[in-house]
């Protein structure tokens, strides 16, 4: 043999003339179906709880592989380009083309280029096997391992078999692993729906993946030409493919992004099912988007909804921002913290009812109030700036009246009201004493998911459990979603080695496995408490002076709801449920800018409100059952105050008439350790202060003001040069005996009358 014959192709020869079998694959050959079954991908299809196709994601970062394809589903156009380009006669040998090895022998012989021998089962056996690879270059040890396994494979499976293997396992462009990526990724089509030029582009990528635009083009047209097609301008059609971003398949299920980036598994098959409601999943995205459109001249722009099971906590839908309308569509607003305003106020009048310190009915004094707090005096209002003097707790949290739930509040003390809130799952970041009196406000940041699951706590008769979530992800306040997605990205490609990776597996799981560390349902609130709560925020009438008898809150049937709106109108919520459902919602901005004039009812109920039709619809939620140990009966309230009515009461607390305490003679301003600091450049007779009390004394007569121990005058209000220093103020009777004595500062320097500010 001439010594130009050395090379694969004539050893090849060799081995066949003598019989030999290389030890390359000696290892048992996969079934086709293990093959087809443990293909591994990168890309994965989040499915409903009943099958239906959601969302795709992909998990591995490093290569790009979809779903398997069957051969019936490939383009014709594409089967002729590829084996016109790689195995002109694949129909016609087994496994090794002995004719295209002595052509390419005699090539070598002479140094002349000629098309390489491989067929595609020879590929496809370096497909399966990693030790058969073409790594580096193309050994003498691989080609004989390639064609003695290639006879091996045509023997146990069919021609059609080791062409559909092929098409799905063939490495292309970059990081592009078969066929279905590749027509996905380059031309956003499925494989059926290739052309003629696309399948050539695709066929001149198999023996070069990685070659210049150039050359591509040049075995393409080659293609063409064989396939007496055109290829003219096809330069151009190719460098625009190679410029462009990734595509997508315009039927491509997009519905639940953020969802699948929390639960799907790289190391579980392509399809897995979850606990979403398809239907419900895109009714809520839809709402959502619809909404924001007739909010986007008021600088709105993302939102987020969440639906949870009361029985199980399965989630139903889960949208994590309105997608393209944000400027931040990555973040999941279901797990970001924000401010969740009034949204807290139920918390607070549970516990108030649960340690009876109120009833349903009774008083709560809604005027001005001057709370002295470490940082200064914390001055509550109510979101219309009016007061109502006495009104009932059950008209108070109906109409979402702050200054009674900030008395409420204090009432509890705010590391009570912490305490509950932390019981319910809410996680908050700092203490009680850190929040103060405006935690019952809603001053703490909470994320979607705890809020909406706190209230199904309510819903359940204040049994909280946590939501069955996947794996790590059920616990969220201690970075459980964020954590699992970080550990995802940064994970190696999941699936075992190709030499070891045809171990069998289903082709479908469910992902609703809670992680180990779940509690068990536990009691948290009285049932009792919790069933009043729900009466007060189903009541329509109860909330009518603030939102009116037909807002979006009113429903066709029993579900108790209430609104928040955080400082600044930054973030407004609406979060209720029914018999059956609890729904969240959040609408606001990811920058955290201020909205303008959208509270909740306005911004997030009319969301909240479709959601919740669309999960009745054709089963209305049910009446509220309430629990034994409650005492339901006729109150009054005197002066008329409000109309007469039924009301629930926890048993020993009940009440037929409710009368008004008289206001107490007391200091409204200054509060006790105010401090007030004058400015020089503003005229002094607007620095003025103004002392005023609260309460007549009736027939004692006038009140009397003394400052620092001298006489300042009478009446209910009196107004004071401010002076530099530390002051003691005391409200006298008219017969001199102190009614309240309070302490306050001014600083800066003394203003005298008629002295001209600087500038």
């Amino acid at each position: 043999m001439p010594a130009r014959l050395a090379g694969w192709p004539a050893l090849l020869l060799t081995a066949a003339l003598i019989g030999g079998s290389p030890s390359a694959g000696a290892a048992d050959l996969p079934a086709f179906s293990q093959v087809r079954t443990q293909h591994r991908v990168s890309d994965f299809v989040l499915l409903d709880r009943r099958g239906e196709p959601l969302q795709g994601a992909r998990l591995d970062p490093r290569r790009r592989a979809l779903a398997w394809v069957a051969l019936k589903d490939m383009s014709p156009a594409l089967l002729r380009a590829m084996l016109l380009s790689e195995d002109q006669r694949f129909y016609e040998h087994s496994g090794v083309d002995w004719s295209a090895v002595a052509s390419s022998a005699w090539g070598n012989l002479w140094n002349s280029r000629t098309r390489g021998a491989s067929t595609v089962t020879m590929q496809l056996a370096g497909l399966l096997d990693e030790d058969l690879a073409q790594r580096g270059g193309r050994s003498v040890t691989q080609k004989l391992g390639q064609a003695w396994v290639a006879g091996r494979l045509e023997k146990r499976w069919t021609k059609a078999q080791i062409l559909e293997a092929y098409l799905n396992l063939v490495p292309l462009r970059g990081e592009l692993v078969g066929v279905p990526a590749a027509a996905q990724t380059l031309f956003g089509k499925r494989p059926a729906g290739l052309d003629a030029r696309e399948s050539a582009l695709l066929a001149a990528m198999l023996r070069g993946p990685n070659a210049s635009q150039a050359r591509l083009t040049d075995r393409a047209c080659a293609l063409l030409k064989a396939m007496n097609e055109r290829c003219d301008g096809l330069d151009d059609e190719l460098g625009a493919v190679l410029a462009r971003k990734p595509l997508q398949w315009d039927d491509a299920p997009q519905w639940a992004p953020h969802y699948a980036r929390l639960a799907l598994r790289p190391d579980g098959p392509p399809t897995q099912r979850s606990t979403l409601d398809g239907r419900i999943q895109r009714l809520a995205v839809a709402s959502l988007g619809r909404q924001l459109g007739e909010l986007q001249e008021r600088g709105v722009e993302d939102g987020a909804v969440v639906v949870l099971d009361n029985a199980t906590g399965e989630v139903r839908a889960w949208v994590g921002s309105s997608g393209q309308r944000s400027e931040a569509a990555q973040v999941d607003h279901v797990l970001s913290r924000r401010q969740p305003g009034s949204a807290l106020k139920p918390f607070v009048y549970e516990l108030a009812l649960e340690r009876r310190l109120i009833t349903a009915a009774s008083l709560l004094d809604d005027t001005p109030a001057q709370i002295p707090t470490g940082a200064g005096v914390y001055l509550p209002q109510n979101y219309d700036k009016h007061y109502r003097g006495w009104v009932s707790a059950r008209a108070a949290l109906g109409n979402s009246i702050n200054v009674p739930a900030v008395r409420l509040g204090l009432m509890l003390t705010p590391e009570a009201v912490f305490e509950r809130l932390n019981a319910l799952g809410l996680q908050l970041p700092e203490t009680g004493g850190f929040y103060g009196p405006s935690l019952a406000l809603g001053s703490a940041d909470v994320t979607l998911l705890a809020l909406t699951n706190a209230y199904r706590a309510l819903a359940n008769g204040g049994v909280y459990s946590e939501v069955p979530l996947p794996g790590a992800l059920s616990d969220p306040a201690k970075g459980g979603p964020a954590a699992a997605t970080a550990a995802k990205a940064a994970a190696p490609a999941a699936g075992p080695s190709a030499r070891s990776r045809f171990s069998s597996t289903t082709s479908t799981t469910n992902i609703t496995a809670t992680s180990a560390s779940a509690t068990a349902p536990r009691r948290v609130a009285d049932a009792r408490a919790s069933f009043v709560i729900a009466d007060i925020l189903s009541d329509n009438n109860a909330r009518a002076i603030t939102f009116g008898l037909t807002s979006a809150l009113a429903l066709p049937f029993p579900a108790a709801v209430k609104t928040g709106t955080s400082k600044d109108m930054r973030d407004n919520w609406c979060v209720g449920w029914s018999s059956r459902y609890t729904v969240g919602v959040w609408v606001g901005n990811s920058n955290g800018s201020a909205m303008q004039q959208v509270s909740g009812v306005s911004g997030a109920a009319p969301v909240w409100r479709d959601v919740m039709l669309a999960l009745h619809a054709g089963a209305p939620g049910q009446p509220f059952q309430p629990p034994p140990g409650l005492v339901h009966q006729p109150v009054r309230f005197d002066a008329g105050r409000e109309p007469p009515r039924q009301e629930y009461f926890l048993a020993g607390t009940e009440q037929s008439q409710l009368r008004a305490a008289g206001t107490p003679v007391s200091i409204t301003n200054p509060a006790p350790g105010a401090i007030y600091a004058l400015d020089p450049d503003i005229p002094p007779a607007h620095q003025r202060l103004r002392f005023q009390h609260q309460g007549a004394l009736g027939a004692a007569g006038p009140a009397r003001w003394r400052l620092d121990g001298r006489p300042l005058g009478q009446g209910g209000s009196v107004d004071w040069m401010p002076m530099p220093g530390r002051h003691e103020l005391q409200l006298l009777d008219a017969k001199g005996r102190e009614l309240q004595r309070v302490t306050f500062e001014v600083r800066g320097a003394s203003i005298r009358p008629g002295r001209k500010s600087s500038l």
